[in-house]
């Protein structure tokens, strides 16, 4: 794929360069293993869930051992309210979901038909506005529907398509859910299915644990999370309509602000989101959710064996 190739490309480079501590930031970003040395301080938040707050760490250390100065604002809320932060300049960066921004930002029709034409739409419009969109990852957290294996061999579950053969159902997912075509508004506009009642459930545990008790038949979940590790715990209805588009994650960041803070800054970001596999997330996930571990500590731990610390 165009995309994932060239983001490997990107991410070689800036591994190389971060790790060598290359001459070439010396003379307008200053020293050369802290090029944020004296730059003005960066504002960088993420939303509401545990894969942001690993992101946010991964980010604010990275930059941190180069020399930026970054305060994070943590958990601030959804991609429509965080997306709102941004363009009042109350935040300065953030990372988000190439498709999320297609879909649920702009509201563009028709969808995106690959990964490289959701990153182009995406990039577009975030140019249009005074953003850039810098390089995607490998990694692709996908929004997908699961239920247990039970419920899902009762009801000869495979597809979520499939859910249109089901009674009332409760479905579980986060509070944007409500609203968002990749949420209750695509079950029913894409999937055709109606007969069902939203149960709001903020971040992972909850999900995971209300379709553990019973609380809901059906939860969104990302392919991501570590608790998809436990495969014969809960079983991910497949997407054949395409519905839940192409969730590379990728830094959202004012261009004034990438001019500004210099090239060093990029290419810091962008050679985390090279090494972010879906491997890679669903560990550290798994290390937050299922371990009980801070976010701090896994990405510090990441970014050291990553000699990007």
């Amino acid at each position: 794929m165009a995309v994932r190739a060239r983001t490997l490309g990107i991410a070689a480079a800036c591994i190389a360069a971060l790790a060598c501590g290359c001459g070439s930031d010396a003379g307008g970003d200053g020293h050369a293993d802290r090029p944020g040395a004296g730059k003005p301080a960066i504002t960088l938040a993420t939303k509401n869930f545990t894969e942001q707050f690993i992101l946010g760490e991964l980010y604010r250390q990275a930059l941190q051992a180069k020399g930026f100065t970054v305060r994070l604002k943590q958990d601030v809320g959804s991609s429509e309210l965080i997306d709102r932060a941004l363009a009042r300049h109350a935040i300065d960066l953030y990372p988000e979901y190439v498709s999320v921004i297609v879909d649920e930002l702009a509201h563009q029709m028709p969808r995106p038909k690959t990964a490289a034409e959701a990153y182009r739409r995406a990039q577009a419009y975030e140019n249009r506005r005074g953003f850039a969109l810098l390089a995607p990852s490998p990694g692709f957290d996908a929004l997908a529907n699961a239920v247990k294996p039970g419920f899902a061999h009762a009801h000869s579950l495979r597809t979520t398509s499939d859910l249109r053969r089901l009674g009332a159902f409760r479905y579980g997912g986060p509070p944007e859910n409500l609203t968002r075509l990749a949420g209750s508004r695509g079950l029913r506009e894409v999937y055709g299915v109606r007969h069902f009642t939203n149960v709001p459930l903020d971040g992972a545990p909850a999900r995971y644990d209300a379709l553990d008790r019973g609380r809901v038949q059906v939860t969104q979940v990302y392919s991501t999370e570590g608790q998809l590790t436990e495969r014969q715990k809960y079983l991910v209805l497949t997407d054949p309509k395409g519905l839940y588009g192409f969730q590379h994650i990728a830094p959202v960041v004012d261009r004034r602000v990438l001019r500004r803070e210099g090239p060093a800054f990029r290419r810091t970001l962008e050679a985390i989101g090279a090494l972010l596999t879906n491997g890679a997330l669903q560990r550290m996930n798994g290390d937050v959710d299922l371990r009980g571990q801070s976010p701090a500590d896994v990405a510090r731990r990441f970014l050291t064996v990553h000699h990007l610390v």
